[in-house]
């Protein structure tokens, strides 16, 4: 005989009709309880508790998730909030991942920590007018025949359209002059308000500029004392996690910016190989402008390309540039959907396609700076995720912390800790303990 299950309930009610069919008509024997359990199909756990098991569960986990959107959404919301005040701290972490090598081969050799920070920073300065002193005397040796190719370049577009196939009479050609000057003019205040709006982000950005150059100085000398003073402040335990999260997260910030000097000077060189093959001026500066602009996602790319192709048009003619122009793109598209992405996976261990999600994000809710921050941000939250994940399987047994790679001793001592933890979970569960007293006793496993 087919065996009957109760989530196939056809079959049950086809049975019960051949029944009374059998007796003459429908059963009219007394209620019993026996009988109405054996005319039940379900001979298992009950289906009603299983249902309420199911959705008590779905509700538990959906609950979980609503909280955690609505968190993740106030939490960048407040960002968003003070993003401007939280601008220069990011960047002055970043601007300290570089300097801190140098500093911290100064320290090691008995130099204080102020005079340590105050001269790496100099070095940083020291570069960085090296690079512009070099700049500098090619740009003026050049930027004469540059301006005179350019008044050149726009007489010859003007007799091209008076002499060539369009045969523009000049007189349309002052007409249209005269009638951008007026509407200039007449948008005078609206130029008046934006170009007063680019003076208060000039100012705005060189605060900043001043304020992370501080931050910076103060991150160089008491960087080092910061741990120490974290595990004081929240305790052995929670601070050796902190410590070891911290470090990794530290270590993955200068990991991003290696990469990101690597891709622009790859950026750099391939297109100035090609500016000086092309034979088109001022080729160092663009070098050096495509190498720094490199740091500045979309718009800093952007710019140097942009600068680069107007300097080969004027130098060389609408031909020189569309090359110098299809070699731009050419790079960027390998930089930014090969290069870049397989760096920033390798270095911080990211998919390239949470490297550009990542981007796409920063750019589109913060702007230029939040597309610059968007990956270290990504490295950092999956460096939080790979070690909380590492402290479950602690607590599972599905590693042990010989197995683990740590990047301090209070992280060897935090999967000592999490290994325990994971053992005492196991005793609690065999024992069958009450949650209040198995509470009693992770509370004082935690104290010890």
């Amino acid at each position: 005989m087919k065996k009957r299950r109760p989530s196939d309930p056809i079959a049950a009610v086809d049975a019960q009709e051949e029944r009374d069919d059998r007796i003459g008509g429908i059963d009219e024997r007394p209620v019993d309880a026996r009988y109405a359990e054996a005319q039940n199909p379900n001979k298992g756990i009950d289906r009603a508790a299983v249902i309420s098991h199911a959705l008590k569960w779905t509700a538990s986990w959906s609950l979980r998730f609503i909280i955690v959107v609505a968190a993740t959404w106030v939490v960048l919301k407040i960002l968003g909030m003070f993003w401007p005040a939280l601008l220069p701290i990011a960047a002055a972490l970043l601007i300290t991942t570089v300097l801190w090598p140098p500093v911290r081969w100064m320290r090691a050799h008995h130099v204080p920590p102020a005079l340590a920070a105050l001269g790496g920073m100099l070095l940083a300065f020291v570069v960085v007018g090296g690079v512009i002193a070099i700049v500098a005397p090619t740009v003026s040796s050049q930027w004469g025949d540059l301006v005179d190719q350019s008044v050149a370049g726009v007489n010859q577009l003007r007799d091209q359209l008076q002499d060539g196939p369009l045969h523009i009479h000049p007189d349309q050609i002052d007409q249209a002059t005269a009638s951008v000057t007026d509407k200039l003019k007449s948008s005078g205040d609206r130029i008046a308000t934006e170009v007063w709006g680019g003076i208060t982000l000039a100012g705005q950005v060189l605060i900043d500029s001043l304020v992370a150059l501080i931050l910076t100085f103060f991150f160089l000398k008491d960087g080092p004392r910061f741990l120490p003073w974290l595990r004081v402040s929240v305790g052995h335990g929670a601070g050796a996690h902190l410590t070891e999260a911290l470090t990794r997260t530290w270590d993955t910030l200068s990991g991003f910016i290696r990469t990101q000097a690597i891709v622009s000077a790859v950026d750099s060189i391939c297109i100035g190989i090609g500016l000086v093959i092309l034979d088109v001026p001022l080729a160092l500066a663009l070098v050096v402008l495509t190498f720094f602009g490199g740091f500045i996602p979309i718009v800093g790319a952007f710019a140097a390309g942009t600068v680069a192709v107007l300097v080969a048009l004027v130098a060389g003619g609408i031909s020189k540039a569309i090359i110098v122009l299809i070699i731009i793109i050419a790079v960027q598209q390998i930089e930014g959907h090969v290069l870049q992405p397989l760096l920033q996976s390798r270095s911080m261990s990211l998919h390239p396609a949470i490297v550009l999600l990542s981007v796409a994000f920063g750019g589109s809710e913060f702007g230029i700076p939040g597309a610059f921050f968007a990956v270290p941000v990504a490295a950092s939250i999956a460096v939080l995720w790979r070690y909380l994940s590492e402290q479950i399987d602690l607590r599972t047994g599905d590693a042990t912390p010989a197995e683990l790679t740590h990047a301090t001793a209070e992280g060897a001592y935090a999967a000592e800790r999490g290994e325990r933890h994971g053992h005492l979970l196991a005793r609690l569960r065999h024992t069958g303990e009450s949650d209040d007293a198995r509470g009693t006793r992770d509370a004082r496993e935690a104290h010890e």
